[in-house]
């Protein structure tokens, strides 16, 4: 229901009915300015990020086709601009060492994990998205917390599944690594 809602605003948007854009932008506001926080690090700079994309949004309406859903368009707009805009500042992004993470280690963590109260699961889980390289967190949230399948990623990155796969598969263990890291203490003073 949700497509067909969001069809029937493009459509009057299309016709002349400037009015029903408000429409769509009040339902993915959240959603945009979300992604561009991700990226950008900076309320501001997402906020600007996220007024571009509704911008640019409105301006390329008519090539919109419908093919996939209207959220994946947006978050394709969002996520290149933000992309063009890191790069023209050449921001390097910093990279962790690929390191080994034991099925011990990864057990003790999992126990303590589950051991702790949620709030603490998220904000240490928060802590090891924010120490990811961009790239890396725009995929895990896209996945994980904004729910896209991979051909979804796929149009809203431009990169390939296999790739996509990969590369979550990478941010998952580096986080594995990260929280290790975080919780070393902790988890050891159990044992």
């Amino acid at each position: 229901m949700k497509q067909t809602d969001d069809l029937y605003y493009i459509d009057a948007v299309k016709k002349g009915n400037v009015q029903a854009f408000s429409f769509l932008v009040e339902k993915y506001q959240k959603m945009v300015y979300t992604l561009a926080l991700k990226l950008m690090k900076k309320s501001e700079e997402a906020e600007e990020m996220a007024q571009d994309t509704f911008v640019k949004a409105f301006q390329k309406l008519d090539s919109y086709e419908g093919k996939s859903k209207f959220s994946t368009w947006l978050y394709s707009i969002t996520y290149n601009a933000c992309i063009s805009e890191l790069r023209k500042r050449r921001i390097e992004f910093k990279s962790l060492d690929d390191r080994q993470v034991s099925d011990q280690d990864e057990q003790r963590m999992h126990d303590y994990y589950r051991e702790n109260r949620k709030e603490d699961q998220e904000k240490y889980l928060n802590l090891a998205l924010e120490k990811l390289p961009e790239d890396d967190q725009v995929l895990v949230t896209l996945y994980y917390y904004e729910n896209q399948s991979m051909d979804e990623i796929s149009q809203i990155t431009g990169l390939t599944v296999s790739n996509i796969k990969v590369k979550i598969h990478r941010a998952r263990k580096k986080m594995y690594e990260l929280l290790h890291e975080m919780l070393k203490e902790e988890v050891y003073s159990l044992l």
